[in-house]
């Protein structure tokens, strides 16, 4: 064993059926904990921004103002995605959305199985988390249903985005334009997922990687709150998850309409095209990798040798390029202690 490469449970004892578990998720569960962690992230994103959101209109409503506020939702829905992409990024890849799951299969060639998984897991997680959110504030909830009806504003305001129902699904106003609103949530998801893909490549050394999940969330702050004027979904896993609770608890008129369609599959085209525009423009295969990169990719390597699980084919390189450094090194030393000081050629450039 490499004296660089320390595992855990050499340095932590771990009780016996951790263990087991542990053989065990290496092997046969190991799509499960993939799918665990991508339902972790995005319930801890949801759950943060959701209730921030239902403090807000609940105080709106029964007139306690000081309950929450816009930018508090913005911030709360911010460090709820630092959550998800420090705490579970590492497990799954940190996705949490089905239109960056299948931006991955179309430009990082991912796996069709693993992202069906991983859409079903992200829009399930979607659906509990709303769940669970609508039996914390039940009470409140159901008090500001009744100042609806007592004012006489349940049939105009119960279903739009100052109302309870608003708190888990996305509604706009009657006669609103769907094309501008179309133009707003697609402009302001391909914003968002221009920074999301910026920040998911390897060789861009602008973003050192323990600032990614802090320039994603205040990317999603800034988009949700402040680039549209109208709401925005930004994710199919919150908005369809959403939907579906609402219709769950107050049936079809919390459906949304034409609008739903909007909210909940916009941000897959619009976040395609900010990949190819990164892809086309802003990226390039031909960079290096930052040594963080390196790192991790090597790390993840070694698990998938040490748990003997069938590695990715992509990761041999990082054996064979750590074989050219250690030849090159080789060479040069040889040459030092004989002396010579003439170049040496390495993958066909000199050093």
């Amino acid at each position: 064993m490499s004296p660089s490469k320390i595992h855990l449970s050499e340095i932590a004892t771990r009780p016996r059926w951790m263990t087991s578990w542990e053989r065990l998720r290496h092997k046969e569960a190991h799509w499960l904990v993939e799918m665990i962690a991508e339902m972790m992230g995005v319930f801890l994103y949801v759950y943060a921004g959701l209730g921030a959101t239902a403090a807000f209109v609940v105080g709106t409503l029964i007139g306690s103002n000081g309950l929450g506020s816009l930018y508090t939702i913005g911030f709360a829905y911010a460090m709820g995605i630092v959550f998800a992409v420090s705490l579970c990024g590492a497990t799954s890849g940190g996705h949490f959305n089905p239109a960056v799951t299948i931006s991955s299969v179309i430009f990082r060639d991912f796996p069709m199985r693993k992202a069906a998984r991983y859409i079903f897991a992200q829009i399930l997680s979607g659906y509990l988390t709303c769940l669970i959110v609508y039996v914390q504030w039940k009470d409140l909830l159901l008090v500001a249903e009744k100042v609806l009806i007592e004012k006489g504003l349940y049939d105009t305001v119960m279903f739009s985005s100052s109302g309870p129902a608003g708190v888990f699904g996305f509604f706009v106003a009657p006669g609103t334009n769907l094309h501008r609103v179309f133009m707003n949530e697609f402009v302001t998801d391909f914003v968002l997922g221009l920074v999301i893909w910026g920040c998911l490549d390897p060789t861009n050394h602008m973003i050192p990687p323990a600032a990614a999940p802090w320039l994603i969330g205040m990317a999603y702050a800034v988009a949700a709150w402040g680039y549209s004027p109208t709401s925005v979904a930004t994710n199919t896993a919150r908005d369809l998850g959403g939907r579906l609770m609402a219709l769950t608890i107050w049936g079809s008129k919390a459906s949304g309409g034409t609008y739903a369609a909007i909210a909940a599959l916009t941000n897959i085209p619009a976040t395609i095209c900010a990949a190819l525009v990164y892809e086309l423009f802003l990226g390039s295969a031909t960079r290096t990798l930052t040594p963080h990169h390196i790192n991790f990719l090597r790390a993840h390597k070694h698990y998938y040798e040490d748990n003997k699980i069938a590695p990715y084919g992509y990761l041999d390189v990082l054996d064979m390029r750590r074989g050219q450094s250690e030849s090159f090194q080789s060479d040069m030393d040889e040459k030092v202690r004989e002396g010579r000081t003439e170049e040496v050629e390495v993958s066909g450039g000199r050093v």
